[in-house]
């Protein structure tokens, strides 16, 4: 990526050869060309929130910015690109969504998230960080900025305005206004609801949402397929969430089998702490571990009876396959010889494909109009 400051190599992580997707995009050198042009002061606290993979971090990282980010892959990202940028370890502090942000911010810049649960979010928990002399700019390609995100940002911090597009791109400027009013700071997250019947042993039972976990008001229809199909009745097995979200499935496992040793796994920071808030507001019986990592990757091969799956088909606004073949990739390694996957996808994924060639086998469980629930067995 070319910046103002000279040329920078990027990657996303996991770093893959064959990968044509780059690590960065039109509004994150829009927004460098910005800082640059405007010579703004990048002096005390800089904050780069929703970074996508590290490339906004690494090009400003002379000026040891903080990055907040809610995912696993993109912090691991920014490691490995600061690393090759020669940045010494500790130059730029690395945060996750759940951590405490610094008690002052100079600087905000946010690429602006697919979800806008999660803008406000992080909004709020920034505000009593920002002051009237804060620089807040944010960033995002044009078809991600709404007449919503403006608002959020002028409800939360102050007047908003925004730039010209430039190669489909577009900055958002706000000026902070000196004291914002108490209404402003009300956060309505963590949100909790009660789940519907007809589901099984959750029906009824509480589910815990951090801001930007997917469907964060409601329970999504390939969530309720599979939770109507669940394969119970095992007895004591090491059982994987895998892609947990807000933990209903592996709850629902947890009730189901009392024995059972659950695993629930997410590269999301936000849905592994609304995984384990589910777990424990229905008083789940049993053990379960809460893991934010990139898959299965650390979990030891031939450990685990049945790992459940509903995997994600996009990256960011990149629909795509390739987070589905790494779990899957994941699953079969991590499997027991007889353990197996279990799958909900949409019909037109084609996930049965993947699961022969990569099991030798692929079973339909259950299917309607839209969904199919699949099984493979690791042989």
């Amino acid at each position: 990526m070319t910046t103002p400051w000279g040329e920078i190599a990027l990657s996303r992580f996991p770093e893959d050869p064959r990968d044509q997707l780059r690590a960065w995009d039109a509004s994150d050198e829009y927004l460098l060309r910005h800082l640059a042009d405007q010579d703004v002061p990048l002096s005390g606290t800089v904050v780069v929130v929703g970074d996508r993979w590290g490339a906004l971090a690494t090009a400003l990282a002379a000026h040891r910015p903080v990055q907040i980010t809610d995912s696993y892959l993109t912090q691991e990202a920014t490691r490995a690109n600061l690393a090759r940028a020669g940045v010494e370890t500790g130059g730029v502090q690395l945060l996750t969504t759940q951590d405490p942000p610094p008690g002052r911010v100079d600087v905000l810049l946010v690429r602006v998230p697919k979800s806008l649960a999660l803008l406000e979010d992080q909004l709020l928990r920034l505000a009593p960080a920002v002051h009237e002399g804060t620089v807040v700019v944010g960033t995002g390609m044009v078809k991600e900025i709404h007449t919503s995100t403006l608002r959020l940002f002028e409800r939360i911090l102050g007047r908003t305005r925004t730039s010209l597009a430039e190669k489909k791109a577009r900055l958002i400027f706000c000026t902070p206004e000196p004291k914002p009013s108490p209404e402003r700071a009300a956060s309505p997250w963590p949100y909790s609801y009660e789940l519907p019947g007809g589901i099984g042993l959750v029906s009824g039972r509480t589910v815990v949402n951090h801001a930007g976990v997917f469907c964060a008001d409601r329970l999504d229809v390939g969530t309720r397929f599979l939770l109507q199909h669940l394969p119970v009745g095992r007895g004591g097995q090491r059982v994987v969430d895998l892609g947990c979200g807000n933990g209903v499935v592996g709850t629902a496992m947890a009730l189901a089998e009392p024995e059972a040793e659950v695993l629930f796994v997410d590269e999301s920071f936000q849905a592994v702490a609304s995984a384990e808030a589910t777990f424990k507001a229905n008083g789940v019986p049993g053990h379960a571990e809460f893991r934010v990592g990139d898959g299965l990757v650390g979990v030891p091969a031939d450990s685990v009876d049945l790992v459940l799956n509903n995997p994600p088909f996009h990256s960011h606004q990149t629909t795509t396959d390739a987070t589905a073949w790494r779990m899957f990739t994941g699953a079969r390694r991590a499997l027991r010889p007889g353990g197996e996957l279990w799958v909900i996808g949409n019909r037109h994924l084609g996930y049965h494909l993947k699961l022969r060639r990569l099991f030798g086998n692929s079973q339909l469980v259950a299917s309607d109009a839209k969904f199919v629930v699949l099984k493979a067995v690791k042989r």
